[in-house]
């Protein structure tokens, strides 16, 4: 791949890992990517839960959850920076408007990613939007940094599918993330090749 090349935009696909990749934080893991830019990416580890439930983590702020279907979801490890600071990743309520949330990123493919406390208390009241992914802390590479990690083959890259992240049990994510490149976990060497 030649450094001229047409930059590459990952925005609304998956990052799923290379047996070689090693890194805790992103061992095994399926990265959703909200943004991606010649500034940067930033992303959400889909299969990494944390210890808590979206019910704990409600208790925690101190809001009632009057949503039963989230209740016993886990709340997500999305990724090394900021791990207090909740990320919510959820369909758009309104789409091809603006967002019903204060601090809301909207991301091609009908997701939206809100970091402003509104959408939890949407959710406590037993609204908000129905799909929703939780997490605390997200992933971020700086200027190059995921191409040049891409260059060093720790990455496979797909186009998400949103019944990935909301509709396939956690345990199940990375072979689902795989399978939409036709691809098995033991079809992969964990070993790096260079052509």
């Amino acid at each position: 791949m030649a450094m001229d090349s047409a930059p590459i935009n990952l925005t609304h696909h998956f990052l799923i890992a290379m047996p070689g990749l090693e890194d805790e934080a992103f061992a095994k893991s399926v990265v959703y990517m909200c943004e991606h830019s010649d500034r940067g990416a930033l992303g959400l580890v889909i299969n990494k839960p944390s210890d808590i439930n979206v019910k704990g983590l409600f208790d925690k702020v101190e809001l009632p959850l009057r949503r039963d279907d989230l209740t016993d979801n886990p709340v997500f490890q999305g990724g090394p920076v900021q791990t207090e600071r909740g990320f919510v990743l959820h369909e758009s309520m309104m789409p091809g408007h603006e967002s019903v949330y204060a601090s809301t990123m909207s991301i091609p493919g009908g997701l939206e990613m809100t970091t402003s406390k509104d959408v939890l208390e949407a959710l406590s009241t037993g609204a908000g939007p129905r799909k929703v992914f939780v997490s605390l802390g997200y992933s971020a590479w700086g200027e190059g940094q995921l191409e040049s990690e891409l260059l060093d083959n720790s990455w496979l890259t797909v186009p998400a599918d949103l019944a990935v992240i909301f509709d396939t049990p956690v345990e199940q994510r990375y072979d689902k993330a795989l399978m939409l490149l036709g691809l098995q976990s033991w079809m992969l060497s964990p070993v790096a090749g260079h052509a």
